[in-house]
Order: structure tokens, then C-alpha cells, then sequence
């Protein structure tokens, strides 16, 4: 399985009358962690659309445990539990500065070919990269 973490700040402008970060940036802070993630193995979002693939959000699932408030720093935990084929499922825990769990997510994004617009699978770069964490 492979995993990788992200820490964020909450910028004022992400919480609601109440204080709250709103609950639509949560999406937002998913992507962040994703972006970071693929980072950590030394890949970027630019460079896999350089390939010809894109990534598209197929499903996203969020749930609401605490929430997290402006000035808050967010540890966002990455999890990619299984090794992706023309799927990538990631799931996200995400903790307050005490560690408490505060939000859990889920996003399943689907390897297409920008010019077919088809489904395929990652790039070879990209799955030889992740494999090793499944092997």
C-alpha cells in the first residue's frame, strides 16, 4: 500500500459564518494531497498530461467526523490501497493538531487518453513507480 502525507494551514477564507471550513473545500484539500502524493514519487500532474493521460474525478465520498477551523494545520493522510489499472482509488484520512480524526475521504479517478478520451491504463512510469509498493 502506498501512503504519503501533506499538512495544510486553513486560510481564512475557507471557513463559513461558522468558523467551519466549508464543507465543499474538503474536495480541494484532497487535491492538494493527491498532487503532493504523486510529488513524492517524483511525478507531477503537468508531467502526466505531458504523457497524453489525464485524470478525471469519477467519485468523490466525504465524511465529516470534527471540524477544522481557520488557522488550523491539517495532516492529510494519502492512502492508495490497491495498485491502480485504469482506476486509481485514494483514500484520505485527514487529523487536527491534537491528531484527532477530523474528516474521511474517498476519490476514484480514471487514467484517460487525452486524445481517444478513452480509459487506459497509467503511464508506464507512473506504474512502475507505485508497483513497488505492492509487491
Amino acid at each position: 500500500m502506498f501512503t504519503s502525507e501533506t499538512k495544510i494551514r486553513v486560510r481564512y477564507g475557507e471557513t463559513d459564518q461558522m468558523g467551519y471550513v466549508y464543507y465543499g473545500n474538503y474536495a480541494e484539500f484532497y487535491e492538494v494531497a493527491r498532487v503532493e502524493m504523486l510529488r513524492k514519487l517524483g511525478l507531477t500532474y503537468k508531467w502526466m498530461e505531458s504523457t497524453g493521460i489525464m485524470m478525471p474525478v469519477l467519485e468523490l465520498k466525504c465524511k465529516y467526523i470534527k471540524p477544522a477551523y481557520y488557522d488550523d494545520e491539517i495532516t492529510i493522510k494519502v492512502l492508495v490501497k490497491q495498485l491502480p489499472s485504469t482506476r486509481i482509488i485514494f483514500n484520505y484520512e485527514l487529523y487536527n493538531e491534537q491528531g484527532e480524526l477530523i474528516n474521511l475521504g474517498e476519490t476514484t479517478l480514471v487514467f484517460v487518453n487525452i486524445e481517444t478520451k478513452r480509459p487506459t491504463i497509467g503511464p508506464p512510469e507512473f506504474m512502475e513507480k507505485i508497483k513497488v509498493f505492492y509487491e
